[in-house]
Parts: structure tokens; C-alpha cells; sequence
């Protein structure tokens, strides 16, 4: 086999991706309250937002450790990738170096990398994708890794959240600004920043607006649309995913559209009704 992808669990998996042993998704634990659930094929969408729903707690995730990273590492592949939830967000990315680094010890010819995504969900699957698509244009390990970094350089994440919850209960939304907004129905327009972190770009009143105005971020901040790949994943949203889709189709020139339902970290994150789009 020439190339292994390692994704942790916050980036969505293609549909095509689960049976190919070129790619290995490696579960991040989520936690709601005192139990514990493994972001993995047995995670159960509805049943999780219902725990967090009910739960005064904010849920919490824990990375995977380098030994998970390890075994993941070990296998056949001439070329093994890593694609990691933004350093800036999450322990992962630092695991999956550091699992790196102590395979490159018993195996020092061996040839890994670790992409840090500087996003998240949606934007670590087009980070695989791409690394797919140089991999099966030939490219040398080299030129793989020069060719993804520059990728993510240039690769941005928006996200419009129904519900602000999480977000207040992690501390990233103070109390009295979640129950402003959600007494006035104000959804802010969310985005990540050059170095992985997350930022408001804008705000509306109501839900579609505020999708109006991410498609405004999205085509404002999008070079050279017509070459590119825009993903759309969505928390339990499948019609207001397709909506979205079809905005970007009518006022945009893409190569391709993906639209995929947010895995467990993604869930955690995006709660009840949010989306996230990467281009």
C-alpha cells in the first residue's frame, strides 16, 4: 500500500472512506457529565444531543493519545498522513506528533506527516481529500506534504450555530451576551483565523440571514472558486445543508460540493441544527 490517511475523529469520513484501508479515522473520547463516549462507528447523533440537551454540564472531549497514534502508524503504508483538529483547539494534534516521533524511534526510515488542519470537521476531510488526490497523481512524499501544507494556508472554515449553548458553557460566549442573543435571536457568523483559532465575522437576526450572510463571508473570501472543493457538514440538518448547497451552486463556480453530517466532536461542537462549510 503507498499511502495511509489518519484522521482523528473530528474530521468527517466519506462515505467511500470507511471500507478503504487507506484511511483510519482515530476516536477522539466525548464526555457529558461523569460518561464517557467513544467518537467511533457506534457514536449515535440523536442520543448524544439529547445528553447534552439534558446535561447542565459542558461536554467535553479528550484526544487521543500517541499510542492510539502508534498503532495507527503502524502498518504497511510507504506514506502515512495525519490530519489533526487545529493545534490551537485541541490536544490532538500534539498527540499525533509525538506519536510520530516515537514510531520514527523504532522506525526511523519511515515517512510520516502531521498536517495540523488549523480547522476542524469538514476542513480536516478536504485537507484527506487532497492528500488523496496528490497521492494518486503520483506525487513523491515530498511534494505531497509542500503541496497540502500550502492547501491549508489558504483553506477557511464558517460555521452559523442554532443553538449557543455549548459555546456558552465552554466559556467562549458569556452568559448574559447567549441569552441576549437568544432573547433577540441573534446567530453569529463564525470563522477560523489564519493561525487555527475561531473568530466572528458577523452577525444576524435569525437563522437565515445569518446563512445569508456566511454565504457573503464565503464567496468574499474564495479565490478561484471554480477550482476548488467546498464541503458542507451539518448537525441533524440535512434540508437546511441542502439549501445551503444549492445557494453556493447558484452564485458560485465550484469543481464540487460535498455535504456530510457532523461526526461526534463535530456534533459536540455544532449542537442541534449547525452547520460548518470549508473551501
Amino acid at each position: 500500500m503507498r499511502y495511509k490517511i489518519v484522521i482523528d475523529s473530528c474530521g468527517e469520513l466519506l462515505d467511500e472512506w470507511k471500507q478503504d484501508e487507506h484511511f483510519e479515522s482515530v476516536p477522539l473520547t466525548l464526555m457529558v457529565g461523569a460518561e464517557q463516549i467513544i467518537d467511533d462507528e457506534t457514536f449515535k447523533q440523536g442520543e448524544f444531543l439529547h445528553k447534552v440537551a439534558e446535561c447542565p454540564e459542558c461536554p467535553k472531549s479528550a484526544c487521543p493519545s500517541p499510542e492510539r497514534y502508534m498503532r495507527a502508524y503502524d502498518c504497511e503504508a510507504e506514506h502515512v498522513y495525519a490530519v489533526t483538529l487545529s493545534a490551537e483547539l485541541s490536544g490532538s494534534y500534539n498527540s499525533a506528533l509525538l506519536g510520530r516521533n516515537l514510531s520514527l524511534e523504532d522506525h526511523p526510515d519511515k515517512k510520516i506527516h502531521v498536517f495540523n488542519s488549523r480547522s476542524a470537521s469538514i476542513g480536516e476531510t478536504l485537507i484527506a481529500l487532497k492528500i488523496q488526490e496528490c497521492e494518486e497523481k503520483g506525487m513523491s512524499f515530498e511534494e505531497v506534504v509542500a503541496t497540502v501544507e500550502h492547501y491549508i494556508s489558504g483553506q477557511h472554515t464558517f460555521f452559523v450555530l442554532e443553538n449557543l449553548e455549548t459555546l456558552r458553557k465552554n466559556g467562549r460566549l458569556s452568559k448574559v451576551k447567549a441569552l441576549v442573543a437568544s432573547a433577540l435571536k441573534i446567530k453569529p457568523v463564525m470563522g477560523s483565523t489564519e493561525e487555527g483559532t475561531i473568530c466572528q465575522l458577523d452577525q444576524a437576526r435569525g437563522m437565515n440571514r445569518a446563512l445569508i450572510k456566511m454565504v457573503e463571508q464565503v464567496i468574499e473570501k474564495t479565490a478561484d472558486s471554480a477550482d476548488k472543493v467546498l464541503a458542507i457538514s451539518h448537525c441533524n440538518c440535512p434540508a437546511r445543508a441542502q439549501v445551503l448547497k444549492e445557494a453556493f451552486q447558484e452564485r458560485m463556480k465550484l469543481a464540487k460540493v460535498v455535504v456530510l453530517d457532523t461526526a461526534g466532536v463535530s456534533s459536540m461542537y455544532a449542537n442541534d441544527g449547525g452547520v460548518i462549510v470549508a473551501v
